[in-house]
Order: C-alpha cells, then structure tokens, then sequence
C-alpha cells in the first residue's frame, strides 16, 4: 500500500508517525558531535579546523547537496529517496563511530547527503499525499520533530559519553534510525520503499483538484531571502549564544549551555503552532508576528540583556515557526511536484549556503571588535532579511488551507 492511499484512510497516523520518525533522524545525528568535540579531540587529536568542520559539513551538505538531492528526489521517486536517507544516516552514523580521522570525516560527510535528501524529499511527499487542510499540520509536526531531534540529542549525548565512550554514544543515534525504516516499511509497504519510480510528472493537489497557487522567480526569490535569513539567524544563535552568557552574565558552561537550550525546545511550540494560527490569521500576519518575535532576539539581548529567557522563549517560538512557515508556503505555492522540488532545491540551497557562514562570520565579528554588540546587530540584519523577505513572499497562500 502506497504512502499516497495511507494518507486517505483510518491509519493515516502511521504516515504522520513515520514523519516524526524521520524527521528525528535528520538533526539529531548532526547535533550528536557538539557535546563530544573535548572527548574526540583528547583521542582523535583533531586540528581545530578539522574539529570545526565536523559541524560545519552537514550544513556545507545541506547547500551543495541540495540540487543533487532534488533530482534523486524526482528520478528515483520520493519513498525510494526517504529509504535512502534513512539508510544513508545509519551508514553515516555507524562509520562515523567506528574508526580514526578519515572514518569520521566520512561518515559526516554520508550523513549530511543522507539528511540533504530527506530534507527534500518529505516536504514533496507532504504536498502530495496529504490534503490540503491537512499540509499544514503534518509540516508543523515534521518541523517539531526535527527540534524535538536536536535537543533530546544533545541532552543524551555527554551523559551516555560518561558510560560508554563517546563512539558508542555517537552510534547510539543508529537507533532511531532503525525505528524510522521499520515504520516507514510499514507505512509504505516494502515493494514502494525500494522500488525506484521516475517522479518527474507535474501532477496537481492532493486532493485531485489542479494546484491553484502559482509561484514566480520573484516568489522564490523572496522565499530564499527569507530562509537564509532565517537559517543564519539560528545557526549564529546557537552557536554563540552560551558564550554570550558566560561572557555578560557569568554564567559558567553548564548554566549557559541549559539557558541556550530553551532557544532549542521552544521551537516545538513555533512548529506546531503556525499551522494553528495560519487556521485564523492570515499569512502575511503570521510572517509578520514571527519576524517581530525574532527581532526580539538581537534587539532584547542589546538592551536587556538580564531577561536573556524571555529572548530565548521568543527567539525559539520564531525559529520553529519561521522554518514550518516557508516550507507550507514552497508546497503551497508550487505549480505541481516537480516544481515543488526545484523551488524548494533552490530555497534550502542557497539558505543553508549562509547558514554555514553564519557561526565564522558572527565569531569573526566579535573577535575583531572585542564585543558582542556588533555582533547582535550582524544578527539583527539577518533577522529583518527574514522578516522582510518571508512577509513579501507568503502573501499568496491562502489562510486555512
């Protein structure tokens, strides 16, 4: 039974349930590295470069992949590319921890294609196999799930570390991607999970009737602006953040590390909640709330920096709901799949292209300048690029749908 016919009858949870499932699998793998870095460097004497890049590659994947994964996406049929990257995460993360320095490098480098194309891939088999009144909800879900992912990684990690050794721990993420192509067998049957099918057909909504949205170069222009931004914004919070406590506040490493976490979780409540408000409001007005919840980011920090949780509760809910908003508005505003996997090649590409720059450049900043202040407004400019950007774009989608 095909993900397509799932998604129409009683036990359609299990399409859902596979989402979350994957989605799991496309961050939590990639996060696992940070809590170990002082452990793999003490046994692996890893330059620090070298110890950077095993961060950096999976978002360098996320860019440079991204065209490559739109075509596997469309040549081999969007369930074949989903086994693919759930199997190409369990590679990557079984070599990863089984040998010395070239072995890690890649196994990283296998798990950001693995994840490159997942994250291709499942925006295209939401557009199409869920109705529209219903896309919303299963992106909000998939978008939760990937933070959901990230932050129960990186809580576990230091612990397990403590009892096992950081190997184990980094092949301790090999589980969930067992649990993903278990479900995902399940959900699509095993004929359609390994059969490749040419995808490349236009195709109209999932509901039979001829997509009604039209995007333009302009669209997706705006769109990408809007997602660099964003990503840029994330990545540079992230990765900066506990040293902007410990450095205004005092905080040691663990208290900053537990108070950036919040920036981390709270974007559950932004991935599933815009698809909830998008029910009421219209898009230009959830764009809109977002991108003033983001600004509180940068803006908050430079002024108040003692409410430094507030900023992060915003910040969190922003993040999650910035990233569920653009990817309903590629699916919503494509002309058909094939479209849908260009534009979206194309958004995430060139978005996550300036991500990778992000933690560098912010780090630059400061280190020249000797404050965080320049580096807040290096933040602020990308947050307003999202703002503006992703308010212009969204404005066709219709609400509700």
């Amino acid at each position: 039974m095909s993900a397509g016919v799932l998604s129409r009858v009683p036990g359609s949870w299990i399409l859902l349930a596979c989402i979350g499932l994957l989605a799991l699998n496309l961050r939590g793998p990639f996060v696992a590295v940070a809590p170990l870095v002082d452990l793999m460097q003490a046994e692996l004497h890893f330059s620090p470069v070298l110890l950077g890049l095993l961060t950096s590659i999976p978002v360098l994947c996320f860019s440079l992949a991204a065209p490559l994964a739109s075509l596997a996406a469309r040549r081999f049929g969007a369930e074949f590319a989903v086994t693919l990257t759930i199997l190409g995460v369990l590679a990557g993360v079984l070599v990863r921890s089984a040998g010395g320095p070239v072995l890690v490098v890649a196994g990283t480098v296998l798990i950001g294609v693995a994840i490159t194309v997942g994250n291709i891939a499942v925006p295209l088999i939401i557009r199409r196999d869920f109705a529209p009144r219903r896309q919303g909800t299963a992106m909000g879900i998939y978008t939760a799930a990937l933070n959901i992912g990230s932050f129960l990684t990186s809580v576990a990690m230091a612990p397990l570390a403590a009892v096992t050794g950081w190997r184990l721990a980094l092949a301790a993420v090999a589980v969930l991607a067992v649990a993903a192509i278990v479900v995902w067998v399940l959900a699509v049957g095993p004929r359609t999970a390994f059969l490749v099918s040419d995808e490349t057909e236009g195709g109209g909504s999932a509901d039979g009737q001829p997509a009604t949205a039209r995007s333009s170069g302009w669209t997706t222009f705006g769109l990408t602006a809007g997602f660099g931004g964003q990503a840029f914004s994330y990545y540079g919070v992230t990765a900066w953040l506990p040293s902007y406590l410990h450095d205004e506040l005092g905080m040691n490493a663990a208290q900053a590390g537990a108070a950036s976490s919040i920036f981390q979780i709270l974007a559950i409540v932004g991935g599933l909640g815009v698809p909830f408000a998008a029910k009421y409001m219209s898009t230009t007005a959830v764009a809109v709330t977002l991108g003033t919840l983001w600004l509180a980011v940068p803006v908050g920090l430079l002024v108040l920096p003692q409410l430094w949780w507030l900023w992060s509760t915003s910040g969190g809910i922003a993040q999650g709901g910035g990233i569920t908003l653009i990817f309903i508005a590629v699916i919503k505003l494509a002309r058909d799949q094939a479209s849908a996997g260009r534009m979206s090649a194309t958004v995430q590409g060139l978005g996550y292209c300036l991500a990778a720059v992000a933690p560098p450049l912010v780090g630059f900043v400061h280190d020249t300048s000797g404050s965080w202040t320049p580096a807040l407004l290096v933040i602020l400019a990308s947050v307003l690029t999202f703002f503006a950007s992703t308010t212009l774009s969204v404005r066709k989608v219709p609400k509700g749908r």
